[in-house]
């Protein structure tokens, strides 16, 4: 079984994601990471993030199951994996992976922007987690400023705008809601309340299937 989650950046679909493959036992993907590395290895290695190729190439030699998240966590290696994402070879590169991925019994939750329209479009259950632009650039400004303590809400606020310009018009897998998501606003909710109705989407989605 496979379970999609998308959706822009601070939504809350990775918290929702984790919640959501404890509660059926499922293994779990964050696909935002494979990019992230993909951004971090460019930059190690002294690349150019506009170097298309360089991008492509580590790609393809990505490892799924030696990703740091710690170090991958960071706003600058966010906004690098935004820019890497749009290169097709990169994409192309990082496909099948998840493919391989999402069939892993005795099932899957894959998170990202493109499961439910490219990656998984077969998946029994999918989800569109979202929330105002306002309410994401909060919710990351509360956990970047931990770390960066002189960083303003306003700036995180311009990154998310970015972001989500960037990956909603690029001309490969641009982030979008799949004609059979479910859609969940979290932008009121807390994160209780989002992980019930979640779960609540899902169990409407797979009795609908059968």
């Amino acid at each position: 079984m496979i379970i999609a989650i998308d959706g822009p950046t601070a939504s809350g679909k990775g918290t929702l994601a984790k919640r959501v493959a404890a509660h059926y036992g499922f293994h779990l993907l964050d696909t935002g990471l494979l990019y992230r590395a993909v951004a971090r290895a460019v930059l190690d290695a002294g690349q150019s993030l506009q170097n298309e190729n360089a991008a492509t190439f580590v790609a393809q030699k990505l490892e799924f199951g030696s990703l740091n998240e710690a170090r991958l966590r960071t706003r600058e290696i966010g906004d690098a994996a935004s820019i890497v994402s749009v290169y097709p070879g990169v994409r192309q590169a990082l496909f099948e992976g998840q493919r391989l991925f999402a069939r892993k019994e005795p099932g899957a939750v894959l998170d990202g922007r493109d499961i439910g329209t490219v990656i998984c479009p077969e998946a029994e259950a999918k989800l569109y987690v979202t929330a105002a632009p306002e309410i994401r650039a909060h919710r990351r400004w509360l956990e970047l400023v931990k770390t960066d303590p002189s960083l303003s809400e306003e700036s995180v606020l311009e990154d998310i705008r970015r972001r989500d310009e960037r990956d909603s018009t690029r001309s490969n897998a641009p982030l979008k809601i799949a004609e059979d998501a479910r859609l969940l606003d979290t932008s009121g909710m807390d994160i209780e309340t989002a992980s019930r109705e979640a779960l609540r989407l899902i169990e409407t989605a797979l009795s609908r299937k059968g």
